[in-house]
């Protein structure tokens, strides 16, 4: 069975959230078998700042609804979109 990677976007709620925390919450988050390989960080507009994590999942794992709504739920989350998928 093969893999999935894929971005994510994630906005926070606030311009002032401490994207570090959130990055730290959105790992813990995480369902089993899927890990982040990489954050990247772009300045949206007034001082907002989205994370850009790319997750590995599992091919057989459903996609990534689960980590899409994993993310939601965290506290600091304004929306999740996904930006990208591929197999690897």
């Amino acid at each position: 069975m093969g893999k999935v990677a894929a971005k994510i976007k994630v906005m926070p709620d606030s311009p002032e959230m401490d994207l570090d925390a959130l990055q730290e919450r959105l790992e813990s988050a995480l369902p089993e078998g899927a890990k982040i390989n990489g954050v990247e960080r772009e300045e949206v507009a007034f001082g907002l700042t989205a994370l850009y994590p790319t997750v590995i999942v599992p091919d057989g794992a459903g996609g990534t609804e689960t980590v899409e709504e994993n993310f939601a739920d965290v506290e600091g989350v304004e929306s999740v979109d996904v930006d990208n998928v591929g197999r690897i």
